[in-house]
């Protein structure tokens, strides 16, 4: 990546493969599970324990990353001499955010010949995935560190995100319904169908009856929106959580309606983000032409 360092958080819910390939640095949010603290690492067998543990019944709880951890990560990525670009979650998604901005006011003084750039991304989960992939990729090309920024801030709001949740009692845990609505949505198996708007929020598009009809609307909206655009270089990804025969069911079914498009990948959804909307969650992320219930 030349003179600079693109780095980001676990929240992206990028493989840890991927993130070692390309020499991307990460910090980790953490979360309690059983009174044990556990670290969202990005590893394929930190995501199935934590589904397991849900499918087991357990309630996992996130925490933030506080001011000081941003700050101890920050300083070592300087310390390389390197200019940096960091890339979290929306700041309306986490408090986390405002941390990460307190700590880099602070280290910027202690580095005052170097750069570090904290971007509002506006993106969450594979979204966050989505835009570090593309401004890592234009690193490796050799764009220098203005014109790696230019294009994230001129695309990040092009960004897709689409969800559909099977439990809503997680989403009531997190404070994005409510008791009752939970209560009902339970017992007539309502199944909301959610996306991030510009705002960087997550939204509720539609209430359906039954996880077919969810996912039918979810796959139905997507290709919706890549019908107006060039899909001989997209990159489709599919993010769930402990259901990938579902997850695969959806790739097939965009492929077939959209064939010309270069690649979907499917992988499973990060922990932390998962102990928000629990086991069952399917989610979409691309780039497109813009954001749309």
């Amino acid at each position: 990546m030349g003179n600079y360092i693109i780095a980001t958080s676990s929240a992206c819910d990028l493989t840890k493969e991927y993130l070692d390939e390309h020499h991307i640095p990460f910090i980790s949010y953490t979360y309690t599970a059983n009174d044990e603290i556990y670290e969202d690492d990005c590893s394929e067998k930190s995501r199935t324990l934590g589904y397991k543990m849900m499918r087991d019944g357990s309630m996992l709880k996130t925490s933030m990353i506080n001011e000081f951890l941003y700050y101890e990560f920050f300083k070592n990525l300087l310390m390389t001499g390197k200019d940096v670009i960091f890339l979290d979650m929306s700041k309306e998604m986490s408090v986390s955010f405002a941390n990460a901005i307190n700590a880099s006011k602070k280290i910027r003084d202690e580095f005052p010949n170097q750069k570090l750039y904290v971007m509002d991304t506006f993106c969450i989960s594979g979204g966050l995935g989505v835009l570090v992939e593309n401004m890592v990729k234009l690193s490796e090309e050799g764009k220098t560190f203005d014109e790696v920024i230019s294009w994230g801030e001129a695309n990040k709001l092009k960004i897709a995100h689409r969800f559909t949740v099977d439990d809503l009692k997680y989403l009531r845990a997190s404070g994005r319904v409510s008791n009752a609505s939970a209560l009902i949505g339970s017992i007539l198996s309502i199944k909301p169908v959610l996306y991030v708007p510009d705002r960087g929020t997550l939204d509720v598009v539609e209430k359906v009856r039954g996880r077919n009809t969810a996912i039918k609307i979810l796959t139905e909206s997507v290709i919706s929106d890549l019908s107006k655009i060039d899909l001989t270089n997209e990159t489709i990804h599919i993010l769930h959580a402990d259901c990938k025969e579902e997850a695969e069911f959806i790739k097939e079914g965009i492929a077939n309606s959209c064939p010309q498009i270069k690649e979907i990948r499917v992988s499973s959804l990060g922990i932390v983000i998962g102990a928000h909307v629990g086991p069952g969650l399917l989610a979409m992320f691309y780039l497109c032409d813009g954001r749309r219930p």
